[in-house]
C-alpha cells in the first residue's frame, strides 16, 4: 500500500506559507527521541561539560520507552526523571565542573613548567641563570636543597622560575 503524500501550503493568520505533508504521513515518535539524542551528544562534543550528556540520557529513556509503547506523558515524564537525576549526580560527583588551577604552576598553560635547568652557584635562595637563550631569575621552592645542580621548574612568576630539585636516579 503506497502512501497519499502531497505538499501544501498552509496559510493561518499566525503562521503563512509553511509547507506540510497532507495525507498519512507520520514520522515515527521515537525518532523525536533520537534525534534529540544525536543534537544533544554533537552539542556536548561543542561546550565539554558533560551537562547536555546526562539530559542525552533522558532521551534515551523516552525513545526506549517509546519502542516498548508507553504513552507519550511517561515517556516524557521519564526522560525529564532520568534527565535531573543524571544532573544531580553529576553536579555531586564534580565531574561537570570546571577545575580552576593557578596558571603559574599549570603545565597545559605554561610550557616552562617541568623543564630542567641547572644551577651552578646560589644567593641566598635565589640565582640567575641561562635558559632559553636568556637569563632568568630562579627562586628555590620551600623545602628544598640547593646541592643537586639539576632542577626541575614547578612554577613561573613573572620572569622568575620556581625550582625543585631533580631527584637523584638510582644507579644499575
Amino acid at each position: 500500500m503506497q502512501a497519499n503524500r502531497k505538499l501544501r501550503a498552509i496559510n493561518t493568520p499566525v503562521c503563512t506559507g509553511v509547507f506540510s505533508f497532507e495525507g498519512d504521513y507520520k514520522m515515527s515518535a521515537h525518532l523525536f527521541w533520537w534525534i534529540g539524542v544525536g543534537v544533544l551528544v554533537v552539542a556536548e562534543l561543542l561546550t565539554g561539560t558533560f551537562y547536555l550528556l546526562m539530559i542525552a540520557l533522558g532521551f534515551v529513556a523516552g525513545g526506549v520507552l517509546t519502542v516498548l509503547g508507553a504513552t507519550p506523558s511517561a515517556q516524557i515524564a521519564t526522560a525529564a526523571a532520568v534527565a535531573i537525576c543524571a544532573v544531580i549526580v553529576l553536579r555531586r560527583s564534580g565531574l561537570g565542573r570546571k577545575q580552576k588551577r593557578d596558571a603559574s604552576e599549570n603545565p597545559d598553560i605554561n610550557l616552562d613548567i617541568g623543564a630542567t635547568v641547572s644551577v651552578d652557584a646560589w644567593r641566598g635562595r635565589r640565582a640567575r641563570v641561562q635558559y632559553r637563550g636568556a637569563e632568568w631569575d630562579v627562586e628555590l621552592a620551600d623545602g628544598e636543597r640547593d646541592d643537586a645542580g639539576l632542577y626541575e621548574v614547578r612554577a613561573v612568576r613573572g620572569s622568575c622560575l620556581i625550582v625543585a630539585a631533580v631527584a637523584a636516579k638510582p644507579a644499575h
